[in-house]
């Protein structure tokens, strides 16, 4: 009958839910973490990389990440690209080693952090809407072709609108439990 396919759009919503909770174990709460560092980009051999493909990242101390860059030329980019990143570290390089102790974070830096995980959210809810989209797109044009009635047509998209709410839901309770975390001193 049709072609729509409903376990694909899951699987895109799916996506997008992941994706912001790689993000969210990116973000600071008060404990060393080497996702911390992993969705920053290095410029490096005239392209952005991910900073795990051009060194080692580990957690030597509970308030200490250190960053072991494999070629030696590469330690003043990364030691940029950690200070320019939104995360509010002072990383200090000892040849290839890179260190980047943990401050505390203040009621002040708190309050940037929790706008910064509602970025990632909202970026997050975009990406479902769109993949909703398409799916109502699709929709359309198969009706348009004949493919499928436009009852049909009506209870894909209540499908597609619960599938989108469910995902919506997910990525604000998401949201609400990193905001908890990150305001916990």
């Amino acid at each position: 009958m049709a072609d729509l396919d409903l376990d694909d759009i899951e699987r895109r919503m799916d996506g997008a839910v992941n994706a912001l909770k790689t993000e969210f174990a990116g973000l600071r709460t008060g404990r060393a973490s080497a996702s911390l560092l992993e969705p920053i980009q290095v410029e490096a051999y005239g392209s952005r990389m991910p900073l795990n493909q051009v060194g080692t990242i580990s957690v030597p101390e509970p308030r200490m990440i250190s960053v072991q860059v494999w070629d030696r030329s590469m330690a003043k980019a990364v030691e940029k690209a950690i200070r320019e990143s939104d995360l509010g570290l002072n990383p200090q390089s000892d040849g290839q080693l890179i260190r980047v102790p943990l401050p505390d974070l203040s009621e002040e830096r708190r309050a940037e952090l929790v706008k910064v995980a509602s970025k990632y959210a909202e970026s997050a809810r975009v990406a479902v809407r769109n993949v909703r989209r398409d799916g109502m797109d699709h929709l359309k044009k198969m009706e348009k072709d004949g493919d499928i009635s436009q009852d049909d047509r009506r209870l894909y998209e209540d499908e597609i609108q619960e599938l989108t709410d469910k995902h919506v839901k997910a990525i604000d309770e998401a949201l609400t439990s990193k905001e908890k975390d990150i305001m916990q001193v």
